[in-house]
């Protein structure tokens, strides 16, 4: 079965809960950007690194607006699931934007990064800096992908939302950046049954087919908290 959750901003305590307990083997748990278990390097992370990678289950994220790309951007992309992905330690993947993956029988578009800037970086593809924006070859892998797909998906997983749905939530309105605008774009060509969000630290349902997600973790069939 496939579960989402929001921002765990590397917190070992985020995957204690028992709730957690009900993930069996096969089960994938989906973090919707700023996993944040990629940071520093230090032993200390390797230590939790290690302890997440013994759990049951599978750990997929996508990026949020605060990782370290740099150090993630060390790791082999690996084939997963029918799609691209940086295998972080065993059962941890890092899912590359755009890519459309196939777990237990459900197609997922996964498009991380985000900005809190009012700024458009999205030419400023050799800067490390602005890498938590997406560059001109993610949209096109995305758009890519999604043609071959037939333009339809099951789930879509994002850390960040369209223009359309933070004016709905009223949530910085007037950071408008070319992200917000793809989002919009790709969202309006493809048919999907529901779009998990991560980045307003909201657990919240928007009908008919919005779930913001922080600290709930969601059966992504149901959209229910399990």
């Amino acid at each position: 079965m496939i579960y989402i959750t929001g921002d765990t901003h590397g917190d070992p305590d985020r995957f204690r809960l028992p709730k957690l307990r009900k993930l069996k083997k096969h089960d994938t748990l989906i973090v919707c950007g700023d996993f944040g278990f990629v940071w520093d390097g230090s032993e200390r992370e390797k230590k939790n690194l290690a302890w997440l990678s013994r759990r049951r289950y599978t750990i997929a994220f996508i990026e949020g607006a605060h990782e370290n790309y740099t150090l993630l951007n060390q790791y082999e992309i690996v084939d997963f699931c029918g799609g691209k992905a940086r295998k972080i330690a065993d059962r941890i993947y890092q899912l590359i934007r755009g890519e459309i993956f196939e777990i237990d029988g459900k197609k997922i578009l996964a498009f991380g990064g985000g900005d809190d800037e009012e700024t458009d970086l999205m030419d400023l593809d050799d800067c490390p800096d602005f890498q938590r924006l997406p560059s001109g070859e993610d949209t096109r892998r995305t758009l890519e992908n999604l043609e071959v797909s037939g333009g339809a998906v099951d789930y879509i997983v994002t850390y960040d939302t369209g223009f359309r749905l933070r004016s709905f939530l009223k949530m910085e309105t007037n950071c408008f950046n070319n992200l917000h605008a793809f989002l919009d774009e790709f969202g309006s060509k493809c048919r999907y049954s529901k779009w998990f969000f991560g980045c307003f630290h909201l657990d919240r349902r928007i009908p008919p087919k919005y779930y913001g997600v922080y600290r709930e973790v969601l059966d992504a069939e149901t959209g229910k908290e399990i």
